[in-house]
């Protein structure tokens, strides 16, 4: 009985861990498509400047 509730915490840790990770992954994610949307919105004010 100790081994399996041994066993589902570590489980639980492990998806805390995945769940901490994924947040982190989704903010970085939307700052870089703030950046992105940013430098868009830059080129179309200064269509001459595409090059």
């Amino acid at each position: 009985m100790t081994w399996i509730l041994l066993a589902a915490g570590l489980v639980v840790a492990g998806l805390a861990v995945l769940g901490a990770a994924a947040v982190r992954v989704v903010s970085a994610a939307r700052g870089l498509n703030r950046e992105v949307a940013q430098i868009n919105q830059q080129f179309r004010v200064k269509p001459d400047s595409r090059g």
